[in-house]
């Protein structure tokens, strides 16, 4: 039975962000890609998307990233998609502090050379601060 190719890269690219897998991680992303964080925080191109993700994996001691659930499109004969994934994140600062991050990603795919990798990625933050949730919650719709 053939893999789910999107799901795949999901999970390739939280698999790489628990491992602080750079080269792993960077190969999910197209050569062109974006990456916006919130904020007015955009990244343009995979070697500048690489380099900010260096930058904050190197604020963590650990990190877990887990992926909940998502749904995609894809348009085979254009070799394009969208989707939304929910991901989870449990982690510690290297200054000890530990948090969570509830949120999601919306997603474009572009397939390359045959593989599907990230077009964009936007973060999209429903939750971010202390592990036992007594933070504020930010919803998704407005």
């Amino acid at each position: 039975m053939p893999r789910d190719p999107i799901a795949e890269l999901v999970h390739l690219y939280a698999d790489a962000v628990v491992h602080h897998d750079g080269d792993q991680w960077g190969a999910c992303w197209a050569p062109d890609a974006h990456w916006e964080l919130g904020r007015g925080r955009r990244v343009e191109g995979r070697d500048a998307i690489l380099d900010l993700w260096h930058t904050a994996m190197g604020t963590f001691a650990a990190v877990v990233q887990t992926v909940l659930n998502g749904s995609y499109e894809l348009d085979d004969d254009a070799g394009t998609g969208t989707g939304r994934w929910y991901i989870q994140e449990h982690f510690q600062r290297d200054t000890g502090d530990k948090g969570k991050l509830l949120a999601h990603y919306n997603d474009t795919y572009v397939r390359v050379d045959g593989r599907w990798l990230f077009n964009s990625r936007e973060l999209v933050i429903h939750y971010g601060g202390p592990q036992d949730l007594s933070g504020d919650f930010l919803n998704a719709w407005g």
